[in-house]
C-alpha cells in the first residue's frame, strides 16, 4: 500500500479511536440525569450499568471472530454505528431495567468497535514498522477529555435527549467520513512476526503443544492489559473519595484527582511512539509497572493532598502505555483473536478494580485497598521482565 494510503488509513483509525473516547465520555457525564429520569436507585443503578460491562465482554471474543471473517474494517464501521445509534437510546428509557437492556447493546457494541480498530490498528503498526500503537489509544484519552468537557458544558443548556442525539448525529458524521477510508482500503498486509512464524509451525508439528503456547502467552499479554485497566477503573472511581475522605480535599479538589491521572495518562500516551521507539517494548512495560507502583504508592499512602495529586500524575504516566503494547502485541502474536483476549482481559480488570478496592476499603482502609493499584503495576512489572523475549524490542 503507498504511503498516501497508510497515512490517510492512519488518520481514519485514529478518528474511530477519539470518536469512541467522545461518545462514551458524553454518556457517562449524563448518568446522574438517567437516574433521576428512571427513579432508580443507586443499587437499580449499579445493575444498569453492568450491562454495558456484560454487553462488551460478551461480545469482544465474537468480533474477534468477525475481524477474522470479514476483516477488521469493515466491522470496526458496522459496530461504530451501532454504538453512535444506542447512546441516544438511554433518554428514552423509564425503567431501570429497560435501560440495562439498552445499556446491553450499547456495551455490545462499545466492545465490538474497541476490538475491530484495535485489531485495524495492529495491522498498521506492522505495516509501518513503528511502535505508534500508543498515538492511538491517546486519541481515545483525548476523546474522552472533548466528550467529557462537552457534557459538563451543555448539561445546564441541554437534556439528556438532546445532547445525546447530538453525540449520535456527530457520531454518524464521523463515521461516514473516516468509514469510507477504511471500506476503501484492504487492510494492509503485513510481514508476519517470527514468533507468529514460529507458532504456527510449532501447531502443524507439536499440535495442541503449539496452540496452547501460543495461546498462553496472548494470556499473559492479557494479564498485563488487565493490570492496568485495574488501575484506571480504581481511579476513576475511587481516587476522588480517597482525596475527599482521607485527605479532607475539598470537592473540587478532590474531583481534581483523576483530572491529573487522565491528563497525565494522555501525555504519556502522546510521547508513547518515541518512548518504544528509545526502550523498546520490554523495558517500556518493566520501566512503566515500576513508576505506575512507585507513584500509587505515593498516591494513596502521602499524608498531604498534593503528594497524593503528584502520586496520581505518576501513576498516569506509567500506566499510559502498558495496555497499548499488551494489546499490540497480542495481536501481533494470534491477529484479531489475540486483540479480542488481551481486550477482554483488560475489560475485566476495569470491572474487577473498583468492586474489589471496594470490599479492600471495608476489611482494611481506602488508602490500603489503593495500594492493590500499586501491587498490580509492579505484576506487570515483573511480567514485562519475564517475557522480554515475547515483547520484543
Amino acid at each position: 500500500m503507498p504511503g498516501r494510503g497508510l497515512t490517510a488509513l492512519r488518520a481514519a483509525i485514529t478518528a474511530f479511536f477519539a470518536l469512541d473516547g467522545f461518545l462514551f465520555a458524553g454518556w457517562v457525564v449524563r448518568i446522574p440525569d438517567i437516574k433521576h429520569q428512571t427513579h432508580a436507585s443507586a443499587g437499580a443503578l449499579g445493575l444498569a450499568l453492568l450491562g454495558v460491562s456484560a454487553g462488551a465482554v460478551l461480545t469482544m471474543t465474537l468480533t474477534g471472530r468477525l475481524c477474522r471473517r470479514y476483516g477488521s474494517h469493515p466491522v470496526t464501521v458496522v459496530c461504530m454505528v451501532v454504538l453512535a445509534l444506542s447512546v441516544a437510546l438511554p433518554p428514552l428509557t423509564r425503567s431501570a431495567p429497560v435501560l440495562g437492556a439498552v445499556l446491553l447493546l450499547f456495551g455490545a457494541a462499545y466492545g465490538g468497535v474497541n476490538v475491530a480498530f484495535n485489531s485495524a490498528a495492529v495491522d498498521l503498526v506492522a505495516a509501518l514498522r513503528r511502535p505508534i500503537m500508543p498515538s492511538f489509544h491517546a486519541a481515545f484519552s483525548l476523546g474522552g477529555m472533548v466528550g467529557a468537557g462537552l457534557g459538563g458544558l451543555v448539561a445546564g443548556v441541554l437534556s439528556p435527549t438532546r445532547h445525546l442525539l447530538g453525540l449520535t448525529v456527530i457520531g454518524l458524521l464521523v463515521t461516514a467520513v473516516a468509514g469510507r477510508t477504511l471500506l476503501r482500503q484492504e487492510p494492509p498486509v503485513p510481514p508476519v512476526p517470527p514468533e507468529r512464524t514460529a507458532a504456527s509451525a510449532a501447531e502443524q508439528d507439536g499440535g495442541a503443544t503449539g496452540r496452547t503456547g501460543g495461546r498462553g502467552l496472548v494470556v499473559v499479554l492479557g494479564l498485563v492489559a488487565l493490570c492496568t485497566a485495574y488501575g484506571e477503573g480504581a481511579m476513576a472511581d475511587w481516587g476522588a473519595l480517597h482525596l475527599q475522605q482521607d485527605l479532607a480535599a475539598s470537592p473540587g479538589v478532590a474531583a481534581a484527582g483523576y483530572a491529573c491521572f487522565a491528563l497525565a495518562m494522555t501525555v504519556g500516551r502522546l510521547t508513547g511512539t518515541a518512548l518504544l521507539s528509545r526502550l523498546g517494548r520490554a523495558r517500556t512495560v518493566i520501566t512503566g509497572g515500576t513508576v505506575a507502583a512507585a507513584g500509587m504508592l505515593l498516591g494513596s499512602l502521602a499524608p498531604s493532598v498534593w503528594a497524593a495529586l503528584i502520586g496520581f500524575a505518576v501513576t498516569g504516566i506509567g500506566l499510559a502505555n502498558l495496555f497499548p503494547v499488551a494489546v499490540e502485541r497480542a495481536g501481533a502474536l494470534a491477529g484479531p483473536s489475540g486483540v479480542a483476549v488481551a481486550s477482554t482481559l483488560g475489560y475485566g480488570g476495569m470491572l474487577l478494580g473498583p468492586p474489589a478496592i471496594g470490599f479492600m476499603a471495608d476489611w482494611f482502609s481506602l488508602s490500603a485497598a489503593l495500594t492493590s493499584v500499586a501491587v498490580l503495576a509492579a505484576v506487570a512489572a515483573v511480567i514485562g521482565a519475564s517475557t522480554r523475549r515475547a515483547l520484543g524490542g
